[in-house]
């Protein structure tokens, strides 16, 4: 296999299939709807240009897929993408259906939903596909369909492994450029591979977890008339089976999106213009339940037409996994794994919530009797119950797994033999002086762009030196996602920023980066959209505009219709596709307008934290409201903390510990987005630097969320709400519910128990290492990503567990995962009171397993003992906030009115 051509995304190769001829043929004619869909969508779009492909020379096979995709795809796909793009996919989609053995098994449902669309979710759209299928048909010519996706898989796992990043979804080429992926871009690459050989596949994910606060994507493949699942990017021997079987057992909610009029058998959480999302719960929770909601009036009369939100308690918020609307009786329902949810109802400003128990509660009546004026007085404690988890494990051989770990072994090896062509801190150092750069701030950018290091150091080598500055500054402006895919075009065009209207000067300058010269505006794929707006504006429209924003303003209100269903389902549209179709979604048409503003040297920009389009005018931050006269200066009052400390936290993190939600005018609820910090870590937003001295927020009622995680998943959660008026303090009360009973003995570990020293192959003892009193003993699975958020947790508290003062002994199964560890050197910020060793033979592990009565062989496994084989706490698989989970156990260890 030819990994370099690969690597190099040649994206345009392929496209010479666009003079084949398919002969392979359908199941039966296009359905009525698709064509009277396809109908509406031209009609609507008013522009037989972006239609140009029909009037081609066209199969009717090629006809009938081009006018299913043209009927549903999103907006930004037909405006951002030529038609040389679809055709080229079209006839490779079919030429795969002719050439792969399953082609005819296939039924057209499954092949239309799950073959031919080009789109998976909300990535970056690339010519993957074609791609993809010189790379693996001839890998899998000769297998069984199973076979085929497994290998499929095998190869996914050799071009890219996980780490997270942030929410843009990349294209899978650019994961293949960079080897790396979050689990959404994981499994859209391998989606995209399976599709290409002609298998039915789709992203499914679990939105948010229900017993820990994360969310997950993987994958389902159409094997043989069923759908099975795999673990994207993490082959395994078989099918159905991944680290997330047990975490899956316990989740609420599965979906995945199938473009389209899907008319399967799942049940449908949402229909769409665009696509159809539908619930495949049942595929892992071994037992599901019902919930029907009643909305009525104060007067106890039916609401029809309610928005009726499913919430689950994650990232310390109630976030929406599914919403839906009330029939003319009032009803809505959901079938969800048997644990707890809050439901929330609002319409025309009015809301009500209830907590529901799937499997358990009848018919729940939520009662619409509150607004932004009358809220419910005082705290609200609930408890949260995930489902439990009855996690169920296809059989796998020990030579299957023997020859597993050596493939994924020999896979790695080739992945990190790419990944060693990536610039290295000392070379980087290198080329920046070499250029006449300041290493210090251009050797972490070369380091961070991965794959794409060529475009960047091409770039910065093409800048003469008056312009030094300016291109560090462009890319210091950008994310690591971004220096990671992004194109010289993008690059070169954004260089050209205008500096007339704020000369770069101490703080200005730094706005200016932010908010003028910065291409990034929301989730949007970076394009040159600079020098085609100096372009398509006139002289007259930029000095306008720039003499007086508002007219700007006013400009976008009139040029960009709002189609709220225009783009469903996809990435956001283009600065430049919203220009050329004149129709958005409201989030591009609001992107749009920045990007206009920044063209024309007016700071600008989408509020992180409020979603509110903004612009700095007369030195002032403006909320920019299309259709109003002018822009105005939000109206904003303060926000201000109490908060009791307890020993094991004495400043609660935002989205681990508390969020704030804005009461909307609907009646809905609006997630506060303030800043994360480097996911997975410490930093971000805390109370100290949000409530202790208070924030300017904008006036209007809140809704704060706090919750306390406990190890068996559930969650001690508080509901409080509060208003903030002008000119105002709003006083905040935050609390941490804690867990009334004591520490309790769950089980026993011999701590005389021995593992193998790393360094000195000696045997030792845990009650040698770890002393007298309580200690954490873990075993890890090395690269599983379960083990990767376990020690991210434990580092972000390293300090605090250092001041506890136990030693943490963490184990491998083998030395081969030792060295493995040692190799990627991932985590040196983990506390100095680990000890390593190496579990020879699973001996711990297999006590942990029989005296905890761990009935999975999922990793990593953690508890907390003490020297007299008393276990208090444990963890296994994959549990988010581990580390506030050891704290809180470590702050009962020291209080002996707890023991």
């Amino acid at each position: 296999m030819n990994l370099t051509f690969l690597r190099r995304g040649l994206l345009t190769v392929c496209l010479v299939l666009s003079g084949l001829t398919m002969t392979a043929q359908t199941d039966g004619s296009l359905p009525q709807q698709v064509r009277t869909d396809f109908a509406n969508r031209k009609a609507q779009l008013h522009n037989d240009t972006l239609f140009s492909v029909f009037s081609r020379s066209l199969t009717g096979e090629e006809r009938d897929a081009l006018t299913f995709l043209y009927a549903y795809m999103p907006l930004s796909d037909l405006v951002d993408h030529d038609a040389d793009f679809y055709l080229a996919n079209v006839r490779a989609s079919l030429k795969a259906r002719q050439e792969m053995p399953w082609g005819g098994k296939v039924p057209r449902r499954e092949w239309t939903h799950f073959v031919l669309p080009i789109r998976v979710n909300n990535e970056d759209l690339d010519s993957s596909r074609i791609v993809f299928y010189d790379q693996l048909c001839d890998r899998i010519r000769g297998m069984s369909m199973a076979d085929a996706a497994l290998e499929v898989n095998h190869w996914c796992h050799e071009h890219v492994t996980y780490q997270p990043s942030d929410a843009r979804t990349s294209s899978p080429l650019a994961s293949i450029r960079t080897a790396t992926g979050r689990c959404g871009e994981e499994s859209t690459l391998t989606v995209a591979a399976l599709r290409a050989i002609g298998i039915p596949a789709r992203q499914v994910y679990t939105p948010r977890w229900a017993h820990t606060d994360d969310n997950h994507a993987w994958v389902e493949a159409w094997i043989d008339g069923r759908w099975c699942f795999m673990g994207a990017c993490e082959p395994e021997p078989v099918l159905n089976l991944g680290w997330f079987n047990a975490p899956a057992s316990r989740g609420m909610l599965m979906h995945t999106k199938a473009f389209g009029n899907y008319d399967g058998p799942e049940e449908v959480v949402r229909r769409t213009p665009r696509y159809t999302e539908i619930n495949v719960i049942k595929n892992y929770a071994p037992k599901t339940g019902r919930a029907d909601i009643q909305v009525v009036d104060e007067a106890g009369r039916p609401v029809e037409g309610a928005t009726v939100e499913y919430k689950i308690y994650n990232y310390a918020e109630f976030f929406t996994v599914a919403t839906k609307k009330t029939d003319a009786e009032g009803r809505s329902f959901l079938t969800a794994g048997c644990g707890d949810m809050l439901v929330w109802a609002s319409r025309d400003g009015k809301f009500g919530f209830s907590k529901v128990t799937f499997g358990k509660d009848g018919v729940v009546t939520i009662a619409l009797q509150y607004d932004r004026d009358h809220m419910p007085a005082g705290k609200i404690d609930m408890d949260i119950v995930p489902p439990p988890e009855h996690a169920t494990l296809p059989p796998v051989t020990a030579a299957q797994r023997e020859r597993n770990n050596e493939r994924m072994a020999y896979e790695d090896s080739l992945r990190h033999a790419y990944e060693a062509t990536f610039m290295n801190a000392d070379r980087a150092r290198e080329v920046a002086l070499q250029h006449g750069y300041d290493s210090t701030e251009v050797a972490p950018l070369l380091v961070a762009s991965k794959g794409n290091w060529r475009t960047i150091s091409l770039f910065l080598a093409a800048q003469p030196q008056q312009n030094h500055s300016a291109a560090v500054d462009l890319l210091r402006s950008l994310s690591q996602k971004d220096l990671r895919d992004v194109t010289p075009a993008v690059l070169n065009d954004h260089l050209l920023a205008d500096e007339s209207q704020s000369l770069p000067d101490g703080e200005s300058r730094k706005t200016f980066n932010a908010y003028v010269r910065c291409p990034r505006v929301s989730t949007e794929l970076l394009t040159p959209w600079r020098g085609f707006f100096l372009k398509a504006l006139s002289r007259d429209q930029q000095a306008s505009f720039r003499e007086d924003p508002s007219r700007l303003v006013d400009f976008v209100t009139r040029y960009v219709t709002v189609d709220p269903t225009c783009n469903l389902g996809g990435a956001p549209i283009s600065p430049e596709g919203v220009w050329r179709a004149r129709v958005a979604d409201k989030t591009s048409r609001d992107i749009f307008f920045v990007a206009l503003a920044r063209t024309l040297g007016i700071p600008s920009q989408v509020d992180p934290v409020t979603g509110k389009v903004q612009m700095m005018a007369d030195g002032k931050v403006v909320d920019v409201l299309f259709g109003a006269q002018a822009p105005v200066v939000p109206v904003k009052g303060f926000m201000k903390g109490t908060y009791k400390p307890t020993p094991s936290l004495d400043n609660p993190k935002y989205y681990t510990h508390f969020t704030i939600s804005r009461i909307t005018d609907s009646g809905s609820t609006s997630l506060m987005n303030y800043e994360e910090g480097e996911v997975d870590m410490g930093g971000g937003t805390t109370y100290d630097n949000l409530l202790r001295n208070g924030t300017s927020v904008e006036v209007g009622s809140y809704l704060l969320v706090s919750g306390t995680r406990l190890a068996n998943g559930s969650v001690l959660a508080q509901l409080g709400f509060f208003r903030v008026n002008k000119d105002d303090t709003a006083q905040v009360n935050l609390e941490m519910r804690q867990a009334k009973s004591s520490l309790q003995v769950i089980g026993s570990f011999d701590s005389e128990s021995r593992f193998t020293d790393p360094e000195t192959g000696d045997q030792r003892s845990v009650l040698s290492v770890a002393g007298r009193g309580y200690y954490v003993l873990g075993v890890l699975g090395v690269g599983q990503e379960p083990t990767n958020h376990a020690l991210r947790d434990i580092s972000a508290v390293k300090t605090r567990l250092e001041q506890w003062g136990r030693k943490m002994v963490l184990l491998f199964p083998d030395r081969e995962q030792y060295d493995k560890y040692v190799q990627r050197n991932e985590f040196r910020s983990l506390p100095s009171t680990v000890v390593y060793g190496i579990d020879t033979g699973g001996k711990i592990l297999s006590q942990l397993r029989r005296e905890m009565n761990l009935k999975d062989q999922t990793l990593p496994v953690f508890v907390v003992a003490d020297s007299f084989n008393h276990v208090v706490f444990v963890s296994q698989g994959y549990t988010i906030g581990l580390g506030d989970q050891l704290l809180g156990v470590a702050d009962k260890c020291a209080d002996p009115s707890q023991q």
